[in-house]
């Protein structure tokens, strides 16, 4: 589990809550009719907005946001050694028998195996980055987009309270509850907004420049591979991606 997003999510939402506790019933911030505007008009206008498996793919990244990454970059660089060693010992073929998970990594081991020139194999995982990050912008935009929708909605929300209100001005006790009611609808669309939809997109940003790394990482690993560079220059080449303090010893990667 990531112990930023996980600690981010439950502060914040503790933090609101005690205030409110502070100040009076919880209860009191709840309205079902001012939920329906806010959560049913923002995912109504997504909806309108976006394909619908642009949506469903959303929302499965949504929860990637309190996973932790699976690839570590150090980890990928002695990957990329050891298959450059592989390949000067044993040929490129051998790089096809090998056991590998990443299915990026896996292709291009396959387009080196098959003898394919440099060029074509920088065009076909290009083309794979490329659409990789086509595919998470959308993702991105999908949240922010709802980032912009909620207080929209939230405003339509407090609109129609009002409304409701300035119709019942005969009975004065009733005033004061029912604009509570109707600024409610604000808060819930700058939650929603602030609290959720823009941190996740901003996550999903985040993880998507650390996808990218990693397959730059192993696209240009590959480039080293078809080049015939020894297993040194790949690392110093490849280890240029990491900051200095986070960069493992080539030799540390090798007892790893």
């Amino acid at each position: 589990m990531d112990k930023a997003s996980f600690t981010g999510i439950v502060a914040g939402i503790t933090l609101i809550a005690v205030s409110i506790l502070l100040g009076g019933d919880l209860m009191s911030f709840f309205n079902f009719p001012g939920l329906m505007i806010v959560v049913g008009g923002t995912l109504a206008a997504i909806l309108i907005n976006f394909q619908l498996a642009d949506v469903k793919a959303a929302f499965k990244a949504a929860a990637l946001v309190f996973k932790t990454q699976k690839l570590d970059p150090n980890e990928l660089i002695a990957t990329m050694v050891e298959l450059c060693t592989v390949s000067r010992r044993q040929g490129l073929v051998a790089l096809s028998k090998m056991q590998i998970e990443d299915r990026f990594l896996k292709k291009a081991c396959g387009l080196i195996s098959d003898g394919a020139k440099e060029d074509v194999i920088r065009d076909a995982l290009n083309i794979e980055i490329e659409s990789m990050k086509q595919r998470h912008a959308i993702q991105q935009d999908v949240f922010v987009k709802m980032a912009a929708f909620a207080p929209a909605f939230g405003m339509i929300g407090t609109l129609i309270g009002l409304v409701q209100m300035l119709q019942n001005l005969s009975d004065p006790s009733s005033v004061g509850p029912s604009m509570a009611v109707a600024l409610l609808t604000t808060f819930y669309g700058s939650f929603f907004a602030f609290m959720i939809c823009t941190p996740i997109a901003g996550k999903l940003k985040s993880r998507t420049g650390s996808e990218v790394m990693n397959l730059e990482i192993m696209f240009e690993g590959a480039a080293s591979i078809v080049q015939e560079n020894n297993p040194m220059i790949v690392y110093e080449k490849l280890s240029s991606y990491i900051p200095l303090s986070s960069r493992r010893a080539m030799a540390e990667n090798k007892r790893k």
